[in-house]
Protein backbone atom coordinates (compact mmCIF):
# COMPACT_ATOMS: atom_id res chain seq x y z
CA UNK A 1 0.00 0.00 0.00
CA UNK A 2 2.91 2.18 0.51
CA UNK A 3 3.33 2.74 -3.27
CA UNK A 4 -0.27 4.27 -3.49
CA UNK A 5 -0.17 6.21 -0.73
CA UNK A 6 2.68 8.11 -1.74
CA UNK A 7 1.02 8.68 -5.28
CA UNK A 8 -1.72 10.20 -3.56
CA UNK A 9 0.67 12.12 -1.39
CA UNK A 10 1.79 13.40 -4.83
CA UNK A 11 -1.17 13.70 -6.54
CA UNK A 12 -2.62 15.54 -3.58
CA UNK A 13 0.32 18.24 -3.25
CA UNK A 14 -0.04 18.72 -7.27
CA UNK A 15 -3.47 18.98 -7.04
CA UNK A 16 -2.97 21.98 -4.53
CA UNK A 17 0.02 23.36 -6.44
CA UNK A 18 -2.35 24.30 -9.40
CA UNK A 19 -5.01 25.34 -7.65
CA UNK A 20 -2.82 27.52 -5.75
CA UNK A 21 -1.57 28.72 -9.46
CA UNK A 22 -4.93 29.24 -10.54
CA UNK A 23 -6.00 31.38 -7.48
CA UNK A 24 -2.45 33.66 -8.21
CA UNK A 25 -3.31 33.96 -11.91
CA UNK A 26 -6.78 34.71 -11.23
CA UNK A 27 -6.15 37.43 -8.42
CA UNK A 28 -5.75 40.30 -9.78
CA UNK A 29 -2.07 42.29 -10.16
CA UNK A 30 -1.36 44.55 -6.77
CA UNK A 31 -1.83 48.25 -7.59
CA UNK A 32 1.60 50.17 -8.16
CA UNK A 33 2.47 52.33 -5.33
CA UNK A 34 3.00 56.36 -5.99
CA UNK A 35 5.43 58.48 -4.18
CA UNK A 36 5.17 62.00 -5.70
CA UNK A 37 7.83 64.36 -4.73
CA UNK A 38 7.39 68.10 -5.17
CA UNK A 39 10.11 70.64 -4.44
CA UNK A 40 9.11 74.06 -3.37
CA UNK A 41 10.27 76.79 -5.66
CA UNK A 42 13.33 74.71 -7.28
CA UNK A 43 14.63 75.36 -11.04
CA UNK A 44 15.07 74.03 -13.86
CA UNK A 45 19.19 73.64 -13.22
CA UNK A 46 19.18 73.03 -9.41
CA UNK A 47 20.21 69.53 -9.63
CA UNK A 48 22.92 67.41 -11.39
CA UNK A 49 20.64 65.91 -13.74
CA UNK A 50 19.49 69.14 -15.57
CA UNK A 51 22.61 70.33 -15.50
CA UNK A 52 23.49 71.68 -12.10
CA UNK A 53 27.46 72.06 -11.00
CA UNK A 54 27.73 73.21 -7.82
CA UNK A 55 24.88 71.74 -5.67
CA UNK A 56 25.05 67.57 -4.86
CA UNK A 57 21.71 65.92 -6.06
CA UNK A 58 23.28 62.40 -6.29
CA UNK A 59 20.13 60.42 -5.02
CA UNK A 60 18.21 62.87 -7.67
CA UNK A 61 20.37 61.97 -10.12
CA UNK A 62 20.26 58.41 -9.38
CA UNK A 63 16.76 58.50 -10.09
CA UNK A 64 17.30 59.97 -13.51
CA UNK A 65 19.89 57.28 -14.30
CA UNK A 66 17.27 54.61 -13.54
CA UNK A 67 14.54 56.54 -14.76
CA UNK A 68 13.37 58.92 -17.13
CA UNK A 69 13.98 62.43 -17.73
CA UNK A 70 10.78 64.83 -18.64
CA UNK A 71 12.57 67.45 -20.05
CA UNK A 72 9.88 69.73 -21.46
CA UNK A 73 7.57 69.27 -18.15
CA UNK A 74 5.55 72.12 -17.12
CA UNK A 75 4.18 73.03 -13.39
CA UNK A 76 0.47 74.09 -13.07
CA UNK A 77 1.57 77.69 -12.45
CA UNK A 78 4.14 80.62 -11.79
CA UNK A 79 3.62 80.30 -7.81
CA UNK A 80 2.83 78.10 -5.12
CA UNK A 81 -0.89 77.32 -4.89
CA UNK A 82 -2.67 77.69 -8.08
CA UNK A 83 0.38 75.59 -9.30
CA UNK A 84 -0.62 72.57 -6.45
CA UNK A 85 -4.16 73.40 -8.03
CA UNK A 86 -3.70 72.20 -11.36
CA UNK A 87 -1.67 68.92 -10.12
CA UNK A 88 -4.85 68.31 -7.65
CA UNK A 89 -7.54 68.77 -10.14
CA UNK A 90 -6.04 68.00 -13.76
CA UNK A 91 -7.65 71.83 -14.67
CA UNK A 92 -5.31 74.09 -16.68
CA UNK A 93 -5.03 77.40 -14.89
CA UNK A 94 -7.85 78.66 -16.97
CA UNK A 95 -10.58 76.17 -15.62
CA UNK A 96 -8.82 75.70 -12.35
CA UNK A 97 -10.72 77.13 -9.38
CA UNK A 98 -7.61 78.25 -7.82
CA UNK A 99 -5.50 80.86 -9.82
CA UNK A 100 -3.64 83.23 -7.54
CA UNK A 101 -1.84 82.67 -4.16
CA UNK A 102 -4.69 84.17 -1.21
CA UNK A 103 -3.65 84.00 2.29
CA UNK A 104 -6.49 83.69 4.68
CA UNK A 105 -6.89 84.18 8.57
CA UNK A 106 -5.75 82.92 11.14
CA UNK A 107 -3.81 80.47 9.30
CA UNK A 108 -4.55 78.91 5.70
CA UNK A 109 -4.86 79.66 1.90
CA UNK A 110 -7.86 80.34 -0.02
CA UNK A 111 -10.12 77.22 -0.14
CA UNK A 112 -10.84 74.40 -2.79
CA UNK A 113 -14.73 73.89 -2.74
CA UNK A 114 -15.63 70.53 -0.39
CA UNK A 115 -17.39 68.85 -3.90
CA UNK A 116 -13.73 69.06 -5.82
CA UNK A 117 -12.19 65.97 -7.41
CA UNK A 118 -9.04 65.58 -6.34
CA UNK A 119 -6.38 63.49 -6.72
CA UNK A 120 -5.64 61.47 -3.76
CA UNK A 121 -10.30 61.53 -3.62
CA UNK A 122 -9.50 59.70 -7.22
CA UNK A 123 -6.90 57.24 -6.30
CA UNK A 124 -8.83 56.45 -2.53
CA UNK A 125 -11.69 55.26 -4.93
CA UNK A 126 -9.74 52.77 -6.41
CA UNK A 127 -8.34 51.25 -3.46
CA UNK A 128 -5.28 53.13 -2.26
CA UNK A 129 -4.56 54.69 0.97
CA UNK A 130 -3.32 58.43 0.49
CA UNK A 131 -1.16 60.09 2.93
CA UNK A 132 0.50 63.93 2.23
CA UNK A 133 3.64 65.05 4.25
CA UNK A 134 4.95 68.93 3.41
CA UNK A 135 2.89 72.22 2.69
CA UNK A 136 -0.64 72.10 1.41
CA UNK A 137 -1.96 75.54 0.20
CA UNK A 138 -5.42 74.55 -0.65
CA UNK A 139 -7.72 75.27 2.20
CA UNK A 140 -7.02 76.43 5.67
CA UNK A 141 -7.81 74.65 8.59
CA UNK A 142 -11.40 74.13 9.24
CA UNK A 143 -12.33 74.90 5.90
CA UNK A 144 -13.51 72.64 2.83
CA UNK A 145 -10.05 72.60 1.44
CA UNK A 146 -8.12 70.93 3.90
CA UNK A 147 -6.24 67.97 3.35
CA UNK A 148 -8.61 65.50 5.25
CA UNK A 149 -11.69 66.64 3.33
CA UNK A 150 -9.83 66.53 0.32
CA UNK A 151 -9.08 62.76 -0.03
CA UNK A 152 -6.00 62.45 1.92
CA UNK A 153 -6.26 59.76 4.93
CA UNK A 154 -3.16 60.59 6.43
CA UNK A 155 -1.52 64.25 6.91
CA UNK A 156 1.38 65.84 8.76
CA UNK A 157 3.00 69.45 8.06
CA UNK A 158 1.68 72.48 7.09
CA UNK A 159 -1.68 74.08 6.39
CA UNK A 160 -0.65 77.32 5.44
CA UNK A 161 2.07 78.68 3.05
CA UNK A 162 3.13 81.48 4.82
CA UNK A 163 4.05 79.45 7.87
CA UNK A 164 5.82 77.51 6.38
CA UNK A 165 8.35 80.48 5.28
CA UNK A 166 9.87 79.02 8.56
CA UNK A 167 11.66 75.51 8.86
CA UNK A 168 11.42 75.98 12.78
CA UNK A 169 7.79 76.77 13.43
CA UNK A 170 6.07 76.36 16.51
CA UNK A 171 3.30 74.42 14.94
CA UNK A 172 2.93 71.73 12.36
CA UNK A 173 -0.67 70.04 11.74
CA UNK A 174 -0.85 66.08 12.24
CA UNK A 175 -4.13 65.20 10.53
CA UNK A 176 -6.47 67.88 11.68
CA UNK A 177 -4.70 68.09 14.66
CA UNK A 178 -2.08 71.26 15.66
CA UNK A 179 0.42 70.12 17.38
CA UNK A 180 3.34 72.03 19.37
CA UNK A 181 6.87 70.96 18.08
CA UNK A 182 9.13 72.32 20.69
CA UNK A 183 10.56 75.52 18.76
CA UNK A 184 10.56 79.16 20.03
CA UNK A 185 8.25 81.58 18.46
CA UNK A 186 10.34 84.11 16.01
CA UNK A 187 8.68 85.54 12.30
CA UNK A 188 10.48 84.23 9.22
CA UNK A 189 10.86 88.08 8.25
CA UNK A 190 12.32 88.81 11.47
CA UNK A 191 15.02 91.89 11.06
CA UNK A 192 18.94 91.68 12.45
CA UNK A 193 18.97 94.18 15.34
CA UNK A 194 20.90 97.58 15.02
CA UNK A 195 24.31 97.30 15.38
CA UNK A 196 24.14 93.08 14.96
CA UNK A 197 27.96 92.02 14.07
CA UNK A 198 27.53 89.77 10.45
CA UNK A 199 30.57 87.88 10.86
CA UNK A 200 29.77 86.66 13.79
CA UNK A 201 27.72 83.02 14.39
CA UNK A 202 25.97 83.89 16.98
CA UNK A 203 23.86 87.24 15.39
CA UNK A 204 21.77 84.62 13.67
CA UNK A 205 21.73 81.88 16.35
CA UNK A 206 18.62 83.10 16.67
CA UNK A 207 17.29 82.01 13.37
CA UNK A 208 17.32 78.50 14.24
CA UNK A 209 15.30 76.10 16.64
CA UNK A 210 15.57 72.40 17.99
CA UNK A 211 13.11 70.77 15.46
CA UNK A 212 13.76 71.14 11.34
CA UNK A 213 10.40 70.52 9.78
CA UNK A 214 11.90 69.41 6.90
CA UNK A 215 13.53 66.01 8.73
CA UNK A 216 9.99 65.51 10.89
CA UNK A 217 7.79 65.94 7.58
CA UNK A 218 10.51 62.90 6.03
CA UNK A 219 10.03 60.92 8.84
CA UNK A 220 6.20 60.92 8.95
CA UNK A 221 6.67 60.03 4.96
CA UNK A 222 8.77 56.74 5.58
CA UNK A 223 6.42 55.77 8.33
CA UNK A 224 3.57 56.18 6.31
CA UNK A 225 5.46 53.95 3.75
CA UNK A 226 6.69 51.03 5.94
CA UNK A 227 2.94 51.07 7.90
CA UNK A 228 1.20 50.53 4.32
CA UNK A 229 3.99 48.53 2.84
CA UNK A 230 1.50 45.55 2.03
CA UNK A 231 -1.00 47.61 0.18
CA UNK A 232 -1.16 50.28 -2.76
CA UNK A 233 -0.54 53.45 -1.37
CA UNK A 234 -0.12 56.66 -2.42
CA UNK A 235 2.45 58.84 -1.25
CA UNK A 236 2.43 62.86 -1.63
CA UNK A 237 5.64 64.89 -0.58
CA UNK A 238 5.07 68.77 -1.33
CA UNK A 239 8.58 69.60 0.85
CA UNK A 240 8.82 73.03 1.61
CA UNK A 241 12.94 73.30 0.31
CA UNK A 242 14.02 75.23 -0.99
CA UNK A 243 11.40 77.82 -0.64
CA UNK A 244 12.97 80.70 2.05
CA UNK A 245 13.66 81.62 4.14
CA UNK A 246 17.08 79.96 4.14
CA UNK A 247 17.69 78.12 7.19
CA UNK A 248 19.56 74.09 7.56
CA UNK A 249 21.11 72.46 10.33
CA UNK A 250 24.58 73.24 10.90
CA UNK A 251 25.61 69.81 10.07
CA UNK A 252 24.25 70.23 6.23
CA UNK A 253 25.86 73.93 6.29
CA UNK A 254 28.98 72.46 6.93
CA UNK A 255 29.09 70.33 3.63
CA UNK A 256 29.30 74.19 1.20
CA UNK A 257 30.29 76.69 4.21
CA UNK A 258 32.90 79.09 2.79
CA UNK A 259 32.80 76.91 -0.36
CA UNK A 260 31.33 79.80 -2.59
CA UNK A 261 33.29 82.99 -0.98
CA UNK A 262 29.42 84.50 0.10
CA UNK A 263 29.29 87.19 2.20
CA UNK A 264 26.69 87.23 5.04
CA UNK A 265 22.96 88.49 4.55
CA UNK A 266 21.42 91.23 6.45
CA UNK A 267 18.09 90.34 5.77
CA UNK A 268 17.45 93.39 3.69
CA UNK A 269 15.27 92.10 0.61
CA UNK A 270 13.01 90.21 3.10
CA UNK A 271 13.26 86.61 4.80
CA UNK A 272 15.38 86.08 7.77
CA UNK A 273 19.43 87.10 7.55
CA UNK A 274 21.79 84.26 6.89
CA UNK A 275 25.67 84.12 7.45
CA UNK A 276 26.33 81.76 4.87
CA UNK A 277 23.47 82.42 2.16
CA UNK A 278 25.00 80.89 -0.83
CA UNK A 279 25.74 77.51 1.30
CA UNK A 280 22.66 77.40 3.34
CA UNK A 281 20.39 77.35 -0.37
CA UNK A 282 22.93 74.50 -1.77
CA UNK A 283 22.91 72.41 1.71
CA UNK A 284 18.98 73.06 1.69
CA UNK A 285 18.80 71.34 -1.58
CA UNK A 286 21.38 68.54 -0.46
CA UNK A 287 19.48 67.92 2.41
CA UNK A 288 16.43 67.54 0.61
CA UNK A 289 18.30 65.02 -1.73
CA UNK A 290 19.43 62.69 1.31
CA UNK A 291 16.21 62.62 2.47
CA UNK A 292 14.93 61.28 -1.24
CA UNK A 293 17.46 59.01 -0.91
CA UNK A 294 16.58 57.55 2.62
CA UNK A 295 13.11 57.18 1.03
CA UNK A 296 14.33 54.64 -2.15
CA UNK A 297 16.66 52.79 0.57
CA UNK A 298 13.32 51.98 2.42
CA UNK A 299 11.44 51.08 -0.50
CA UNK A 300 14.01 49.16 -1.67
CA UNK A 301 14.50 47.47 1.42
CA UNK A 302 10.49 47.07 2.29
CA UNK A 303 10.79 44.64 -1.06
CA UNK A 304 8.27 46.69 -2.98
CA UNK A 305 10.65 48.95 -4.89
CA UNK A 306 9.72 47.34 -8.43
CA UNK A 307 6.20 48.11 -7.51
CA UNK A 308 6.66 51.53 -6.60
CA UNK A 309 6.42 54.38 -8.96
CA UNK A 310 8.72 57.54 -8.08
CA UNK A 311 7.73 61.18 -9.52
CA UNK A 312 10.02 64.43 -8.47
CA UNK A 313 8.96 67.93 -9.78
CA UNK A 314 8.66 71.54 -8.50
CA UNK A 315 5.93 73.79 -7.87
CA UNK A 316 7.64 76.99 -9.87
CA UNK A 317 10.19 78.59 -10.76
CA UNK A 318 13.42 79.69 -8.90
CA UNK A 319 14.09 83.08 -7.76
CA UNK A 320 15.16 84.72 -11.12
CA UNK A 321 14.67 87.09 -12.86
CA UNK A 322 13.19 90.02 -10.94
CA UNK A 323 13.54 87.95 -7.89
CA UNK A 324 17.18 87.86 -8.13
CA UNK A 325 18.69 88.25 -4.97
CA UNK A 326 15.17 87.67 -2.64
CA UNK A 327 16.25 86.73 0.82
CA UNK A 328 19.22 86.31 0.27
CA UNK A 329 19.02 83.44 -2.86
CA UNK A 330 21.16 84.02 -5.97
CA UNK A 331 19.51 81.83 -8.91
CA UNK A 332 22.02 83.43 -11.65
CA UNK A 333 25.37 81.90 -9.40
CA UNK A 334 23.68 78.82 -9.56
CA UNK A 335 22.41 78.96 -13.12
CA UNK A 336 19.32 78.02 -11.23
CA UNK A 337 16.79 78.61 -14.39
CA UNK A 338 19.52 77.05 -16.84
CA UNK A 339 19.66 79.43 -19.29
CA UNK A 340 16.06 79.29 -19.43
CA UNK A 341 14.42 82.83 -18.93
CA UNK A 342 12.98 84.30 -16.08
CA UNK A 343 11.97 82.60 -12.87
CA UNK A 344 8.82 82.30 -10.15
CA UNK A 345 6.14 84.77 -10.69
CA UNK A 346 6.49 84.11 -14.77
CA UNK A 347 5.39 82.37 -17.83
CA UNK A 348 8.74 82.70 -19.11
CA UNK A 349 10.06 78.99 -19.47
CA UNK A 350 12.04 79.68 -16.77
CA UNK A 351 8.84 80.25 -14.34
CA UNK A 352 7.42 76.69 -14.44
CA UNK A 353 9.41 74.31 -16.64
CA UNK A 354 10.34 72.45 -13.99
CA UNK A 355 13.07 69.35 -13.73
CA UNK A 356 11.66 66.26 -13.76
CA UNK A 357 11.92 62.63 -13.03
CA UNK A 358 9.85 59.44 -13.17
CA UNK A 359 11.61 55.70 -11.82
CA UNK A 360 10.12 52.81 -11.78
CA UNK A 361 12.00 49.80 -11.80
CA UNK A 362 11.64 47.33 -14.90
CA UNK A 363 9.10 49.63 -16.42
CA UNK A 364 10.46 52.62 -17.45
CA UNK A 365 14.07 52.46 -19.44
CA UNK A 366 17.10 53.74 -17.09
CA UNK A 367 18.21 56.85 -18.01
CA UNK A 368 15.79 57.44 -20.32
CA UNK A 369 14.47 61.07 -21.68
CA UNK A 370 11.18 62.51 -23.18
CA UNK A 371 10.82 65.27 -24.64
CA UNK A 372 7.25 65.40 -25.13
CA UNK A 373 5.52 68.80 -23.77
CA UNK A 374 3.22 67.70 -20.55
CA UNK A 375 2.06 68.98 -17.83
CA UNK A 376 1.04 68.88 -13.81
CA UNK A 377 -3.02 68.46 -15.50
CA UNK A 378 -1.47 65.14 -17.13
CA UNK A 379 -0.84 63.25 -13.91
CA UNK A 380 -4.40 62.60 -12.56
CA UNK A 381 -5.01 60.70 -16.37
CA UNK A 382 -1.58 59.10 -16.58
CA UNK A 383 -2.03 57.78 -12.50
CA UNK A 384 -5.56 56.53 -12.99
CA UNK A 385 -4.34 54.49 -16.02
CA UNK A 386 -1.27 53.49 -14.11
CA UNK A 387 -3.99 51.87 -11.67
CA UNK A 388 -5.80 50.06 -13.72
CA UNK A 389 -8.82 52.52 -14.02
CA UNK A 390 -8.20 54.53 -16.82
CA UNK A 391 -12.45 54.86 -17.55
CA UNK A 392 -12.32 56.67 -13.92
CA UNK A 393 -10.75 59.62 -14.81
CA UNK A 394 -13.23 62.68 -15.14
CA UNK A 395 -14.33 63.91 -18.21
CA UNK A 396 -13.89 67.54 -17.54
CA UNK A 397 -9.84 67.38 -16.75
CA UNK A 398 -7.35 69.34 -19.58
CA UNK A 399 -5.04 66.27 -18.67
CA UNK A 400 -3.71 63.81 -21.16
CA UNK A 401 -2.35 60.31 -19.86
CA UNK A 402 1.97 60.33 -20.14
CA UNK A 403 1.72 56.16 -19.49
CA UNK A 404 2.68 55.20 -22.68
CA UNK A 405 5.71 58.02 -23.03
CA UNK A 406 7.25 56.43 -19.84
CA UNK A 407 6.73 53.25 -21.10
CA UNK A 408 8.45 53.95 -23.99
CA UNK A 409 5.70 53.84 -26.51
CA UNK A 410 4.69 56.27 -29.32
CA UNK A 411 2.50 58.85 -28.38
CA UNK A 412 0.98 61.74 -30.17
CA UNK A 413 2.58 64.88 -29.37
CA UNK A 414 -0.03 67.13 -26.96
CA UNK A 415 -1.95 69.53 -29.28
CA UNK A 416 -1.47 72.36 -27.13
CA UNK A 417 -0.65 73.26 -23.29
CA UNK A 418 -2.19 76.74 -21.65
CA UNK A 419 -0.92 78.64 -19.15
CA UNK A 420 -2.67 82.00 -17.07
CA UNK A 421 -1.37 84.02 -14.36
CA UNK A 422 -3.79 87.09 -13.05
CA UNK A 423 -1.20 88.09 -10.97
CA UNK A 424 2.24 89.70 -10.82
CA UNK A 425 2.19 91.56 -14.11
CA UNK A 426 -0.27 89.59 -15.84
CA UNK A 427 0.71 86.25 -18.45
CA UNK A 428 -1.28 83.93 -21.20
CA UNK A 429 0.92 81.70 -22.72
CA UNK A 430 0.77 78.81 -25.00
CA UNK A 431 2.57 76.34 -26.43
CA UNK A 432 2.13 74.26 -29.61
CA UNK A 433 4.44 71.84 -30.13
CA UNK A 434 8.18 73.92 -30.33
CA UNK A 435 5.94 77.60 -30.84
CA UNK A 436 5.26 79.22 -27.79
CA UNK A 437 3.14 82.37 -27.71
CA UNK A 438 3.34 84.55 -24.86
CA UNK A 439 1.23 87.62 -23.63
CA UNK A 440 2.56 89.62 -20.81
CA UNK A 441 1.84 92.80 -19.18
CA UNK A 442 -1.75 92.47 -19.37
CA UNK A 443 -2.35 93.90 -15.85
CA UNK A 444 -0.06 97.07 -16.62
CA UNK A 445 -2.24 99.18 -18.69
CA UNK A 446 -2.99 102.90 -17.22
CA UNK A 447 -5.80 103.41 -15.68
CA UNK A 448 -8.54 103.19 -17.93
CA UNK A 449 -6.58 101.90 -21.36
CA UNK A 450 -7.00 98.83 -22.81
CA UNK A 451 -4.48 96.12 -21.88
CA UNK A 452 -1.47 95.33 -24.34
CA UNK A 453 -2.97 92.12 -26.29
CA UNK A 454 0.09 91.44 -28.53
CA UNK A 455 1.60 87.98 -28.76
CA UNK A 456 4.76 87.50 -28.84
CA UNK A 457 6.44 84.38 -30.71
CA UNK A 458 9.27 82.40 -29.60
CA UNK A 459 10.35 79.30 -31.32
CA UNK A 460 11.82 77.44 -28.51
CA UNK A 461 13.61 74.90 -30.59
CA UNK A 462 15.95 77.29 -31.72
CA UNK A 463 15.83 79.89 -29.06
CA UNK A 464 14.81 78.50 -25.26
CA UNK A 465 16.01 81.23 -23.69
CA UNK A 466 12.79 83.35 -25.83
CA UNK A 467 15.39 85.73 -26.50
CA UNK A 468 13.92 86.48 -30.20
CA UNK A 469 10.40 87.15 -30.90
CA UNK A 470 9.12 86.37 -34.49
CA UNK A 471 5.67 87.05 -34.16
CA UNK A 472 5.53 89.75 -37.13
CA UNK A 473 6.41 86.69 -40.32
CA UNK A 474 3.89 84.48 -38.86
CA UNK A 475 0.58 85.61 -38.80
CA UNK A 476 -0.93 82.68 -39.43
CA UNK A 477 0.05 81.40 -36.11
CA UNK A 478 -0.38 83.90 -33.97
CA UNK A 479 -3.95 84.13 -35.18
CA UNK A 480 -4.32 80.10 -34.16
CA UNK A 481 -2.97 80.92 -30.93
CA UNK A 482 -4.97 83.89 -30.13
CA UNK A 483 -8.01 81.55 -31.08
CA UNK A 484 -6.76 78.94 -28.86
CA UNK A 485 -6.15 81.28 -25.92
CA UNK A 486 -9.74 82.86 -25.86
CA UNK A 487 -11.48 79.28 -26.32
CA UNK A 488 -8.98 78.00 -22.91
CA UNK A 489 -9.92 81.02 -20.23
CA UNK A 490 -13.31 80.94 -18.08
CA UNK A 491 -14.40 84.03 -15.75
CA UNK A 492 -13.18 83.32 -12.45
CA UNK A 493 -15.76 84.91 -9.82
CA UNK A 494 -13.13 84.18 -7.32
CA UNK A 495 -9.92 85.30 -9.46
CA UNK A 496 -11.04 87.58 -11.88
CA UNK A 497 -8.45 88.57 -14.76
CA UNK A 498 -10.12 91.80 -16.07
CA UNK A 499 -7.97 91.66 -19.84
CA UNK A 500 -9.03 88.22 -20.65
CA UNK A 501 -12.62 87.81 -18.71
CA UNK A 502 -15.32 87.21 -21.28
CA UNK A 503 -18.47 89.96 -20.60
Amino acid sequence: MKPISTFFRILLGSLLSLSALAAAEAAPARKPNIIFILADDLGYGDIGAFGQKLIRTPNLDRMAAEGMRLTHHYSGNAVCAPSRCVLMTGKHPGHAYIRNNREMKPEGQFPIPADTMTLPKLLKAQGYVTGGFGKWGLGGPGTTGEPMRQGFDRWFGYNCQAVAHNFYPTHLWDNDQHVEIGNPPFSAHQKLLAGANLNLADTFAPYLGKEYSADLIAEQSRAFVRANKDRPFFCYIPTTVPHLALQVPADSLAEYRGKFGDTPYDGSRGYLPHQHPLAAYAAMVTRMDHEIGRLMGLVKELGIDDNTLFIFSSDNGPLNGTHQGLGGTDAAFFNSSGGLRDGKGSLWEGGFREPTLVRWVGKIKPGSTSERVSGFEDWIPTLLELAGAKAATPTDVDGISLLPTLLGQAQPPRPFLYREFPAYIGYQCLRIGDWKGVRQNLKSAPKGAPPNMRIELYNLRDDPAETTDVSAVHPDLIAKIAGIMSEQHQNSAEFPFPALDKH
